[in-house]
């Protein structure tokens, strides 16, 4: 018969020998679980003196630290942002209604998912982004103070990253002069963010060693985004890279150039916009960035939108508003994060995401993205809909639908809630009057009887 998931088991370690594919995706980022290939010569004995020492108890650190109410992930079961489900390499982290939930006993504490989160939802417990910024200004400006020249840095792994370096420096040329390096347990924990913050600490380049092809490919999304930053600003975008270990001592492209440091002050995106501008200089159109870009501008399509503002209603980072006293969409483009919510939302598909970097005043305050006037009671005069909805429907009604054939009814359309209950209720020929109501009796009438 078929096979049934009938049996359940528990166990602490689980060593896997059945010589096909890991049980898991990046197996060896999960804790307690050994995969071999038993056809290998000396992997039995690898695996047994390894797991034979998982003795004893421990608590599994919890490596992340998640802000459901900055998760825009989804809206009204429209789904917008799903970067930190994209770049995952443990599939900790799953669709949790509205936002995303992560299994800390699965979180490897890579840190890929807090990289490339727009909203700063996610953030790591262990070297959190202001620390790490903290760390490449001060190397910065100690290394600026003695050598009146800009260093270069070089993000890697403590483990793997190290021993290259430490390889490098017996048997090759050893590091750069002007190279600092900095271990992090995962290099995926570097963003777009990160690289640019040490460009805006005063860094001539910034360099991401890549130990494998898997840390190459977590890192390159990252990378291209940076790079189409600093180009857009005219700076050749070879000032960021992913090296490999016999690149490290050879210098720069950009050795010995004096690059002025910025004050680095806020969140992800805002020392983003900070050393981008300052970088920018004189560049006033906006910087047009790849796709999937956790920046942007929203394009609206005025013939197809009929300003049913559901767009405005779903957004999560409210980049989208409406106007208090007319039928207007409003946008404030440093809000979005493009995560899609409000093109998946509209029912005219009038929405388009466009990814972007404008680094203008403008992008910091509410612009009219589409407007129109409103349409005013023909009772009462006051605006209510939109005029060109409302001319739209009677002249699909009107003496095209046997209710509307009555010119009354296609009165009631032009008339605000308030007028058109009180035109159907309280007209001569209103549909729902009822007769002239009886004299209430009062004590008098039964006294004069």
């Amino acid at each position: 018969g078929e096979v049934q998931a009938t049996a359940h088991s528990e166990c602490d370690v689980f060593i896997d020998l059945r010589g096909g594919a890991p049980a898991f995706p990046s197996y060896q980022k999960r804790n307690g679980y050994f995969w071999a290939d038993p056809a290998k010569t000396g992997e039995l004995e690898r695996i047994a003196l390894t797991a034979r020492e998982r003795v004893g108890e421990f608590e599994k650190t919890v490596y992340f630290r998640l802000e459901d109410s900055l998760c825009a992930h989804s809206r009204a079961n429209k789904t917008g942002c799903t970067r930190c489900l994209d770049v995952c390499p443990t599939e900790a982290i799953f669709s949790f209604g509205d936002h995303v939930q992560i299994d800390s006993d699965i979180c490897a504490g890579c840190g890929s998912c807090a990289a490339v989160c727009p909203t700063s939802a996610i953030t790591m417990t262990e070297s959190p982004f202001e620390a790490l910024t903290k760390a490449v200004e001060v190397m910065a400006r100690v290394y600026r103070e003695h050598t009146e020249e800009s260093p270069r840095l070089v993000f890697h792994t403590l483990n793997a990253g190290g021993e290259a370096m430490a390889h490098l420096a017996r048997y090759g040329d050893g590091l750069a002069d002007d190279l600092i390096p900095m271990g992090l347990e995962h290099i995926d924990r570097i963003g777009h963010a990160e690289i640019l913050a040490a460009l805006g600490a005063g860094y001539a380049e910034v360099l991401l060693l890549a130990d494998n092809e898997t840390d190459r490919q977590a890192v390159a999304a990252e990378v291209e985004l940076a790079q189409a930053m600093v180009s857009g600003a005219h700076h050749s975008p070879s000032r960021i890279r992913v090296v490999a270990a016999n690149e490290l001592s050879v210098e720069g492209d950009n050795a010995g150039r004096v690059s002025e440091p910025v004050l680095l002050v806020g969140g992800r995106r805002d020392i983003t916009r900070v050393t981008v501008s300052a970088m920018a200089n004189g560049v006033e159109a906006p910087i047009p960035l790849p796709q999937g870009a956790p920046y942007g501008a929203i394009e609206i399509d005025s013939d197809k939108c009929t300003l049913c503002l559901a767009c405005v209603s779903l957004c999560p980072t409210g980049a989208l508003g409406d106007h208090p006293d007319r039928p207007e969409v409003q946008f404030t483009e440093n809000a979005c994060v493009q995560c899609g919510v409000c093109e998946s939302t509209c029912p005219e598909t009038a929405i388009n995401l466009k990814p972007q970097l404008d680094l203008s005043k403008g992008a910091l305050s509410a612009r009219a993205l589409h407007g129109e006037e409103p349409f005013e009671c023909i009772k009462c005069g006051r605006p209510f809909g939109v005029a060109s909805t409302i001319n739209r429907i009677v002249e699909k009604l009107e003496n095209q639908h046997w209710m509307y054939k009555n010119a009354d009814n296609v009165q009631l359309i032009k008339m605000c809630d308030d007028c058109r209950v009180k035109s159907q209720f309280h007209g001569e020929s209103a549909p729902l009057a009822g007769g002239e109501r009886p004299r209430v009796r009062t004590r008098d009438d039964y006294l004069d009887s």
